[in-house]
């Protein structure tokens, strides 16, 4: 079980694998995760289901740590120890209109099932996606075939526009496009200014927190976030929730006081917390 195949790394220190797992398959939706152990006494490590095909899922990680470095080293042939999954609650995807998916860094795998789900809804999508530079750039092929428009932004100018992807928000509106709802996914503190930015422009969006996980059923109580000024467990209630209504002051602090001294993954789809908000 959970058989790796057609394991490639996408950009530094980035792989995409493909994982046997056809019980997660028939009940995934986009927006859905699961915790994966490399081996039997590894850390359980949140991850997106970034696509299905077949019996399989997509699964895209950044090695960060151990645990990470060891499910990297493993090669096509070999297994995880455990997939458990799918959890969380799914998107909703529906027909909205014009519809922007905002990736940042490794954010931009777990938008990916996102996108494909809307564009099947008939939706126009916009993506941008946001990276350091642009060997940490992933995915853009994929996106470029599904979304009606793709924005880089690189925060060293080293592909697309220079800049954040608050910038390129700003840019559609310049440009006088109409956004009937948005996603983010990415560093906390890119989610939080993308949240900003969209108050500012008009129009509800959606993000994925991604606080520390342990169990990813609501038992360990590890991924408390406050929304509309009362407590939730990201992967039960969430990992989706209204930007608006996110404190994002009480999750940056508990990052923060978290990764300074630990360096601890933060979180579902391995988005960790970054000093930079694209």
């Amino acid at each position: 079980m959970f058989e790796i195949s057609d394991k490639i790394q996408i950009a530094k220190d980035t792989f995409s694998v493909w994982v046997e797992a056809p019980k997660i398959v028939e009940n995934a939706k986009p927006g859905q995760f699961v915790i994966v152990m490399g081996e039997e006494d590894g850390e359980r490590i949140p991850l997106t289901i970034a696509d299905t095909k077949g019996s399989k899922i997509r699964l895209i990680f950044q090695v960060v740590g151990k645990s990470t470095k060891k499910m990297a080293e493993l090669e096509n042939g070999q297994s995880y120890a455990h997939v458990v999954g799918p959890l969380g609650k799914p998107s909703e995807i529906d027909y909205y209109g014009t519809v922007l998916l905002i990736g940042g860094g490794i954010g931009i795998a777990p938008i990916y099932p996102i996108l494909k789900a809307l564009k099947q809804a008939g939706n126009k999508v916009i993506a941008i996606l946001g990276a350091r530079t642009s060997n940490l750039l992933i995915l853009e092929d994929e996106f470029q075939e599904i979304a009606d428009r793709v924005i880089i932004t690189t925060d060293d100018g080293s592909k697309g526009m220079k800049g954040l992807v608050t910038d390129a928000m700003k840019l559609l509106a310049q440009e006088g496009e109409k956004v009937d709802r948005a996603w983010a996914i990415g560093p906390v503190i890119m989610m939080k200014y993308a949240t900003l930015t969209a108050q500012e422009l008009g129009y509800p969006i959606t993000v994925s927190l991604n606080p520390i996980m342990v169990d990813g059923t609501g038992m360990c109580g590890g991924c408390r976030v406050t929304i509309a000024g009362s407590v939730k467990f990201a992967c039960v209630d969430g990992p989706e929730f209204d930007g608006e209504l996110v404190n994002w002051d009480e999750l940056l602090s508990f990052s923060w006081s978290l990764v300074e001294p630990f360096s601890l993954p933060l979180c579902i789809d391995s988005t960790y917390l970054t000093v930079h908000p694209s």
